[in-house]
């Protein structure tokens, strides 16, 4: 089956630039021109804004594009539904995770879900920054998105075709390498009135999206200065261990830098940012392997409402 003009909006959307897609499609950009001309023939509309500097959807490609998008993830679906009937694929859980959670979370989450039965899935792990992770459940190349997650922050997995559970919470802690007697090198409090180093995230991170969307309500952004940035926690932990700035990370990863005064808030409690821990899932029916996964996670997630009652 043929779904390469589909396959091709949805690169174009993401890219918003004709050359950038059809590098990604690894076609010429006229040939990936006249795809798209031919779908929205197909379609009987017009699909892209061609008059603005940049590539923008008309209203009927932005109506078309999450049909789209969830008719590939379907697709992609009931062909792995197909093989794993006939036998040719193993049931395999593809879970995507963003790199912190990786490291930090995932192992006894997914040790917390064992089934009691005993029945035991392949899991196969995916670790991305959050928009490749995004990309991928998108696309269906995973089944399952474990990310973090805040209010102020929106994401492409919209309700009407994702549904999600929450699984778990931490805290983005401004923190520094200490100074004598434990107290920062680099600090962010009220009477400290110099520019701060600031050691961020990338655009493609999830925990930057989060920082930005937090700091962008606040007076203290005024204050940090940008002087290096990865989409990944583990890199700025080294980076604020060696002295280079300031850098927000999750507790669950720097536990033991905490305990062992290697790193130390840079600021009052009032700077710490609580964010979520989520899974996403697209609404369609997957895998037999995936559903029952699917259930132990929404059991789990509602004995850990039943407790969280019980204690209040």
């Amino acid at each position: 089956m043929d779904i390469t003009g589909l396959d091709d909006l949805l690169a174009l959307a993401e890219a918003r630039n004709f050359s950038r897609a059809a590098e990604a499609r690894h076609i010429s950009q006229p040939a990936f021109s006249r795809r798209i001309r031919m779908l929205e023939d197909w379609v009987g509309a017009a699909l892209i804004e061609r008059d603005t500097r940049n590539v923008t959807l008309t209203p009927a490609g932005e109506a078309f594009l999450p049909l789209a998008a969830d008719a590939v993830r379907r697709l992609g679906s009931a062909r792995t539904q197909a093989r794993e009937a006939a036998g040719a694929e193993a049931a395999t859980l593809r879970v995507c995770s963003t790199h912190a959670l990786s490291m930090t979370f995932f192992p006894t989450w997914l040790e917390s879900l064992d089934d009691a039965s005993g029945t035991q899935h392949m899991v196969s792990l995916v670790t991305d920054n959050m928009a490749g992770g995004e990309r991928l459940l998108l696309d269906g190349g995973a089944q399952f998105l474990l990310c973090h997650d805040h209010p102020l922050v929106e994401v492409p997995m919209k309700p009407s075709f994702f549904q999600h559970v929450d699984v778990g919470s931490d805290i983005l802690r401004p923190v520094s390498a200490p100074a004598e007697a434990g107290i920062p090198r680099h600090s962010l409090r009220p009477e400290s009135a110099d520019a701060v180093p600031f050691l961020s995230y990338s655009d493609t991170s999830g925990l930057g999206r989060i920082l930005a969307a937090v700091l962008g309500q606040s007076a203290e952004s005024g204050r940090l200065q940008p002087t290096f940035a990865s989409h990944v926690a583990a890199v700025l932990t080294r980076m604020a261990k060696a002295g280079k700035g300031v850098a927000w990370l999750p507790v669950s990863l720097i536990e033991a830098e905490l305990r062992a005064g290697e790193l130390v808030a840079a600021g009052p409690p009032g700077h710490d940012i609580p964010i979520g821990i989520r899974v996403y899932r697209p609404r369609a029916r997957q895998s037999a392997a995936a559903e029952t996964f699917w259930n132990r996670v929404r059991a789990a997630q509602g004995a850990r409402q039943s407790i969280h009652a019980g204690v209040a």
